[in-house]
């Protein structure tokens, strides 16, 4: 599989890439610094080997992400398999505002690039984009009630954000926007941002994940397997999860990789919920 991979320094990204290079897929990263794996014992066979690929640039610059799509697609006959959108963004903490992001659109930014940029080739680069439960007024109300001050205070503002990520995408993929939802904000999608994007209902390959609140916890769907279970240890549904406290990073990426991508026939085209 011949993977372009936006956001994976770190985190989930990061995670799902080891598991996509050790099962032979090329990936192509696009990362501000091009030494981010200098000293990443785990990347450099794969750097040396050319499966995986570094395009230094910036999402939030258009014509860096272009460069990417390029590149991805010079790995394999001019076709990228799969784009995986993980980006997340760094931030200070405000007594009044919680956690506010040091650029306030920078998901939903990068994402527009991204669609406006995608090869418009058949069949299309499948599209699986990481981003958060409790973004919209329903999914917020199924918050378990400890979290919801958290949700409402701490990290609103990052999920503003990628409430205008999901909303771009659901645009081009021609889902109907949630009842009763209004328009992100005009700092996160000013007007015009449908300009250049895929006419609504075109997007047809797409996966948007909603994950419970991150842990850095161990995979316990590898551990599980290890020991000779056969569940995966962690919870996916296309329906709001109650008592959906955390899921960890490497559980997400494990589901991209090993359940998303291998059965993409079960998933594509849906938006999922996380949860332990």
């Amino acid at each position: 599989m011949n993977v372009l991979l936006i956001g994976g320094s770190k985190n989930v990204g990061y995670y799902a890439a080891q598991r996509l290079l050790a099962n032979n897929s090329t990936v192509t990263f696009l990362l501000r610094n091009k030494s981010s794996f200098e000293n990443d014992e785990i990347m450099k066979p794969y750097i040396a080997s050319r499966k995986a690929r570094i395009v230094e640039g910036d999402a939030l610059k258009e014509a860096d992400v272009q460069r990417a799509w390029d590149a991805a697609a010079s790995a394999k006959d001019g076709h990228v398999d799969l784009m995986l959108f993980t980006v997340g963004g760094t931030g200070t903490f405000s007594l009044t505002k919680g956690l506010v992001l040091d650029t306030a659109d920078l998901c939903t930014r990068c994402m527009l690039n991204v669609l406006r940029t995608m090869p418009r080739t058949s069949p299309q680069p499948k599209i699986i984009l990481v981003s958060a439960a409790g973004l919209t007024k329903s999914s917020h109300a199924s918050l378990p009630l400890a979290l919801k001050p958290m949700y409402s205070y701490l990290i609103a503002s990052p999920h503003l954000d990628k409430l205008g990520m999901e909303r771009a995408i659901a645009h081009s993929a021609g889902w109907k926007w949630e009842e009763g939802e209004p328009e992100p904000k005009a700092n996160i999608l000013p007007d015009g941002w449908r300009d250049r994007l895929p006419e609504p209902g075109t997007l047809k390959s797409v996966l948007v994940l909603r994950p419970a609140m991150f842990t850095d916890g161990k995979c316990k769907a590898d551990e599980i397997k290890a020991n000779g279970g056969k569940n995966k240890g962690y919870r996916v549904s296309e329906q709001d999860l109650r008592s959906s406290y955390t899921i960890s990073r490497r559980d997400v990426a494990h589901f991209i990789v090993e359940d998303a991508i291998a059965h993409w026939y079960n998933w594509e085209g849906k938006l999922i919920r996380m949860a332990y």
